[in-house]
């Protein structure tokens, strides 16, 4: 039988947290539901264990460090995530597993598909919007909700996942990840509900969404270096060229060169672009090798 564990990483949920795992029970009684606690102080553990769910600490704070811990120490065949503000429709949870279990899928995401027209919070509306734009450009896909906390994964996925960011970046890392690797990647409508009255996010929009901004730009360089590194060498000729045309439009006038610094430094440009494209072939390839090995781990799961 296949084993499907429930991730529930919480931090000051006592509101939500026994609503969201008598949900999870009533339309996915066979599923483990575990709850891990990142240093609550409100009783979210307490009440957790109330309603049956198997509760574990993580003392590193951040939504990355909880999920990190989970992926180490549980093992299952299908794997959902959801968080623990009561937010999310469980209605659509026994799909998604069986979209990972009967179809092979290693990631469903639960799109929120009301979710602008429900959260009051504008600046996470652009936010969200932005990331979207920027992933879907740069990783030529289509997924409608980036930042979503409600997924079903496959063990393939979570036990090859290298999770690196420790705070509410790991949405964007675990997509930007799937998409890389070629993982097969399916997306499903979900409702979504606002936080119910007294229950706080802990979602700081700048700081959050720079760290979000700043893990799209590191994984962007480390998934395609030859295309950012081409970028750049392509800017840095431009300025090249254009610092140059003046000096050898007075060269071919008059013979001479009054403008040596401004020659100087337009070689050392030039030369700097060809750095830069030998950078980036580097990297591809380490890259290349990096995928190669991911693919080798993949292969030795089962």
């Amino acid at each position: 039988m296949n084993r499907i564990a429930v991730l529930i990483p919480c931090y000051n949920e006592a509101i939500t947290i026994g609503q969201v795992i008598d949900k999870v029970k009533n339309v996915l009684p066979e599923a483990q539901v575990y709850v891990f606690d990142n240093n609550s102080t409100d009783g979210t553990a307490e009440i957790a264990l109330e309603h049956g769910a198997i509760v574990d600490h993580e003392y590193r704070q951040g939504k990355g460090h909880v999920m990190r811990s989970m992926f180490k120490k549980i093992d299952a065949d299908c794997y959902v995530m959801i968080d623990g503000d009561d937010t999310y429709c469980v209605e659509q949870m026994p799909q998604m597993c069986d979209m990972v279990l009967g179809k092979g899928i290693d990631m469903v995401v639960g799109c929120r598909s009301n979710y602008v027209s429900v959260n009051r919070r504008p600046m996470h509306n652009s936010g969200n919007r932005l990331v979207k734009f920027l992933i879907n450009k740069l990783f030529n896909s289509d997924i409608p909700d980036i930042m979503t906390g409600y997924r079903a994964m496959s063990r393939d996925f979570v036990k090859t996942f290298p999770l690196l960011s420790n705070g509410f970046e790991i949405e964007t890392e675990m997509t930007i990840y799937a998409l890389d690797n070629n993982y097969l990647i399916k997306s499903i409508d979900t409702d979504y509900q606002d936080r119910p009255q007294g229950s706080t996010s802990k979602l700081n929009t700048l700081g959050d969404g720079f760290k979000v901004l700043k893990t799209i730009l590191k994984l962007f360089i480390n998934n395609k270096p030859l295309m950012f590194f081409t970028a750049l060498a392509a800017i840095t000729l431009l300025v090249a060229i254009v610092a140059l045309i003046p000096v050898f439009g007075e060269y071919f006038e008059t013979g001479l060169v009054p403008r040596f610094p401004t020659l100087f430094v337009g070689c050392m440009l030039i030369i700097l672009s060809f750095l830069f494209i030998a950078v980036g072939l580097i990297l591809k390839f380490m890259n290349l090798r990096h995928k190669q090995l991911v693919q080798l781990m993949r292969n030795a799961i089962k």
